[in-house]
Protein backbone atom coordinates (compact mmCIF):
# COMPACT_ATOMS: atom_id res chain seq x y z
CA UNK A 1 0.00 0.00 0.00
CA UNK A 2 2.98 2.78 0.56
CA UNK A 3 4.24 1.47 -2.51
CA UNK A 4 1.12 2.07 -4.30
CA UNK A 5 1.57 5.96 -2.13
CA UNK A 6 4.84 6.92 -3.39
CA UNK A 7 4.20 6.07 -6.68
CA UNK A 8 0.89 7.41 -7.19
CA UNK A 9 2.61 11.23 -4.91
CA UNK A 10 5.62 10.81 -7.71
CA UNK A 11 3.23 10.81 -10.39
CA UNK A 12 1.19 13.75 -9.28
CA UNK A 13 4.41 16.08 -8.54
CA UNK A 14 5.39 14.83 -12.20
CA UNK A 15 2.17 15.80 -13.55
CA UNK A 16 1.81 18.99 -11.68
CA UNK A 17 5.43 20.05 -13.15
CA UNK A 18 4.71 18.92 -16.69
CA UNK A 19 1.51 21.00 -16.25
CA UNK A 20 3.58 24.75 -15.21
CA UNK A 21 4.92 24.94 -18.78
CA UNK A 22 3.82 26.84 -21.47
CA UNK A 23 2.36 25.49 -24.58
CA UNK A 24 5.55 27.33 -26.49
CA UNK A 25 8.13 25.55 -24.48
CA UNK A 26 5.99 22.10 -24.64
CA UNK A 27 5.98 22.46 -28.57
CA UNK A 28 9.86 23.85 -28.32
CA UNK A 29 10.46 20.55 -26.23
CA UNK A 30 9.14 18.18 -28.55
CA UNK A 31 10.79 19.93 -31.70
CA UNK A 32 14.04 19.49 -29.99
CA UNK A 33 13.34 15.88 -29.64
CA UNK A 34 12.46 14.96 -32.96
CA UNK A 35 15.73 17.08 -34.41
CA UNK A 36 17.47 14.32 -32.39
CA UNK A 37 18.76 11.63 -33.86
CA UNK A 38 17.47 7.89 -31.47
CA UNK A 39 20.36 7.26 -29.52
CA UNK A 40 19.82 3.79 -28.77
CA UNK A 41 23.44 2.62 -29.26
CA UNK A 42 24.34 -1.46 -27.94
CA UNK A 43 27.36 -1.10 -25.70
CA UNK A 44 30.19 -3.70 -24.94
CA UNK A 45 30.66 -5.32 -22.13
CA UNK A 46 34.25 -6.31 -20.47
CA UNK A 47 32.64 -8.12 -17.86
CA UNK A 48 29.57 -8.12 -15.60
CA UNK A 49 31.01 -4.62 -13.55
CA UNK A 50 32.40 -2.88 -16.79
CA UNK A 51 32.01 -1.69 -20.47
CA UNK A 52 35.11 -1.69 -23.05
CA UNK A 53 35.72 1.82 -23.56
CA UNK A 54 38.96 2.46 -25.80
CA UNK A 55 38.82 6.17 -26.25
CA UNK A 56 39.22 9.23 -24.40
CA UNK A 57 37.88 12.07 -25.50
CA UNK A 58 39.04 15.59 -26.89
CA UNK A 59 36.68 17.49 -26.20
CA UNK A 60 36.70 18.88 -22.59
CA UNK A 61 33.23 19.45 -22.16
CA UNK A 62 32.40 15.98 -22.82
CA UNK A 63 31.24 14.07 -19.48
CA UNK A 64 31.83 17.41 -17.46
CA UNK A 65 28.53 19.27 -18.62
CA UNK A 66 25.07 18.15 -18.27
CA UNK A 67 24.68 19.38 -21.81
CA UNK A 68 27.38 16.87 -23.27
CA UNK A 69 26.45 13.94 -20.40
CA UNK A 70 27.77 10.54 -20.86
CA UNK A 71 25.35 8.73 -22.61
CA UNK A 72 25.36 4.63 -21.07
CA UNK A 73 21.71 3.56 -21.48
CA UNK A 74 20.05 0.83 -19.76
CA UNK A 75 16.96 2.32 -18.69
CA UNK A 76 14.34 0.55 -20.58
CA UNK A 77 15.67 -2.90 -19.83
CA UNK A 78 16.41 -1.94 -16.25
CA UNK A 79 20.14 -1.78 -16.49
CA UNK A 80 20.82 2.35 -15.97
CA UNK A 81 22.19 2.37 -12.61
CA UNK A 82 23.63 -0.61 -13.07
CA UNK A 83 24.87 0.71 -16.73
CA UNK A 84 26.37 4.26 -14.49
CA UNK A 85 28.21 1.50 -12.74
CA UNK A 86 29.93 -0.28 -15.37
CA UNK A 87 30.77 3.13 -17.21
CA UNK A 88 32.71 4.96 -14.32
CA UNK A 89 34.39 1.22 -13.40
CA UNK A 90 36.19 1.38 -17.05
CA UNK A 91 37.45 5.18 -15.48
CA UNK A 92 41.18 5.72 -13.76
CA UNK A 93 42.76 8.54 -13.06
CA UNK A 94 44.93 10.12 -15.11
CA UNK A 95 48.26 8.13 -14.29
CA UNK A 96 45.99 4.54 -13.96
CA UNK A 97 45.06 5.09 -10.48
CA UNK A 98 41.62 3.29 -9.03
CA UNK A 99 39.00 6.10 -8.83
CA UNK A 100 36.64 6.12 -6.41
CA UNK A 101 32.99 7.68 -6.72
CA UNK A 102 29.55 8.08 -5.22
CA UNK A 103 25.63 9.61 -7.19
CA UNK A 104 25.53 12.90 -5.80
CA UNK A 105 21.93 12.84 -7.06
CA UNK A 106 19.39 13.71 -10.51
CA UNK A 107 19.60 16.60 -12.21
CA UNK A 108 19.10 18.71 -15.43
CA UNK A 109 16.38 17.37 -16.82
CA UNK A 110 17.38 16.73 -21.02
CA UNK A 111 15.07 16.32 -23.97
CA UNK A 112 14.87 12.54 -24.84
CA UNK A 113 12.89 10.00 -27.01
CA UNK A 114 13.46 7.08 -24.67
CA UNK A 115 12.49 9.52 -20.89
CA UNK A 116 10.37 7.30 -19.24
CA UNK A 117 7.84 10.44 -18.37
CA UNK A 118 7.23 12.91 -20.87
CA UNK A 119 9.77 14.01 -22.75
CA UNK A 120 12.23 15.02 -20.72
CA UNK A 121 14.83 12.61 -18.96
CA UNK A 122 16.95 13.43 -15.68
CA UNK A 123 20.96 12.81 -15.69
CA UNK A 124 22.76 11.71 -13.05
CA UNK A 125 25.60 13.27 -11.35
CA UNK A 126 28.55 11.45 -9.82
CA UNK A 127 31.49 12.74 -7.76
CA UNK A 128 34.76 11.06 -8.75
CA UNK A 129 37.88 11.25 -7.09
CA UNK A 130 41.45 9.45 -6.89
CA UNK A 131 44.55 9.19 -4.62
CA UNK A 132 46.18 12.49 -5.23
CA UNK A 133 43.44 14.58 -6.80
CA UNK A 134 43.15 18.10 -5.75
CA UNK A 135 39.53 17.48 -5.69
CA UNK A 136 36.05 15.73 -6.75
CA UNK A 137 34.75 15.93 -10.25
CA UNK A 138 31.52 16.03 -11.42
CA UNK A 139 30.46 13.72 -14.09
CA UNK A 140 26.83 13.65 -15.86
CA UNK A 141 25.93 10.48 -16.90
CA UNK A 142 22.09 9.93 -18.70
CA UNK A 143 21.00 6.77 -18.48
CA UNK A 144 18.34 7.25 -20.82
CA UNK A 145 20.12 7.30 -24.15
CA UNK A 146 23.45 5.58 -25.42
CA UNK A 147 25.95 6.45 -27.44
CA UNK A 148 29.69 5.17 -27.96
CA UNK A 149 31.35 6.00 -24.91
CA UNK A 150 34.75 7.98 -24.29
CA UNK A 151 36.72 8.46 -21.17
CA UNK A 152 36.28 12.32 -20.11
CA UNK A 153 39.41 14.25 -20.83
CA UNK A 154 41.89 13.76 -18.04
CA UNK A 155 40.92 10.28 -17.43
CA UNK A 156 42.71 7.15 -17.93
CA UNK A 157 41.11 3.69 -19.37
CA UNK A 158 41.08 0.41 -17.29
CA UNK A 159 43.13 -2.10 -19.58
Amino acid sequence: MKKLGLLLLTFTVIVACGTKKSASTSKNSMTSIKKAKSKNYKQTLRDQYSFVITEISTDKSYGYSPENAVEVGGAKNSEGPMNERRYLNALTGPNGEEISYYRAGSCCPTPSENATFGDKAMLDNYRVTWEGSKDTVSIYINMYDSSPLKAPKGFGLRK
